[in-house]
């Protein structure tokens, strides 16, 4: 099992600059990324990643530019499967909160599915860029990416998809903080807050941080 960090998209509403290399809790959110996911898998991950200065943003970690470029997410994810290769878990590198836990519970959940995804309040009912993929994903997202289908879940159809309930993910952390998003600088400050009042807590032991109160 591997892992996979997608660094992609023009980060529009954060000026331009690359989201991972901002710091929250006074590290970069792509080095807790590559630390978590490290730790979770036994691996460092794979950084998928267009930008030409990205070979020089952690030392640790293999680059690799998007395979079918211009696709969106769903092209980052197919590059992880690809490049990794699958069985991938992969996470957006603007998601700072994400846990060893998580990280492991959606790699266990391809022992039983092609892919495993995490429910969640968020638009879609799931986390597509926190999720993990096995094999079969390949030639299915393939597939939507020749019909012009970017939705990052429109190949589900093709594959066996698994949900990682909303109970369970509650039991690995505050869901509202695992799939936190660093999209703009107010996000950013707020993602610091949370950080640093979660390691001034002297009952964190190391868990996700609590939703605030």
């Amino acid at each position: 099992m591997r892992a996979a960090i997608l660094a992609g998209g023009g980060a529009t509403r954060f000026g331009g600059r690359p989201k991972g290399l901002e710091r929250v809790g006074g590290s970069r959110i792509l080095d807790r990324l590559a630390d978590t996911m490290t730790a979770a898998l036994g691996n460092p991950p794979l950084l998928v990643a267009n930008a030409p200065e990205a070979p020089g943003w952690h030392r640790d970690l293999r680059v690799v530019a998007d395979v079918r470029p211009g696709l969106g997410s769903l092209g980052g994810i197919y590059t992880a499967v690809v490049e990794a290769p699958a069985p991938v878990v992969v996470v957006a590198w603007d998601m700072p909160f994400i846990s060893v836990a998580l990280v492991r519970a959606l790699a266990v959940g391809l022992e039983s599915h092609d892919a495993c995804l995490p429910q969640s309040g968020g638009r879609r009912g799931v986390e597509p860029l926190c999720a993990a993929y096995g094999p079969a994903c390949r030639e299915a997202i393939a597939a939507s990416l020749d019909a012009g289908d970017l939705r990052a879940i429109g190949f589900h159809a093709a594959i066996r998809v698994g949900i990682l309930p909303h109970a369970e993910v509650a039991r690995l952390g505050d869901p509202a903080l695992l799939f936190y998003n660093v999209n703009t600088t107010d996000d950013l400050a707020r993602a610091d807050q949370l950080w640093r009042r979660h390691a001034s807590s002297p009952s964190s032991a190391g868990r996700t941080p609590e939703r605030p109160r």
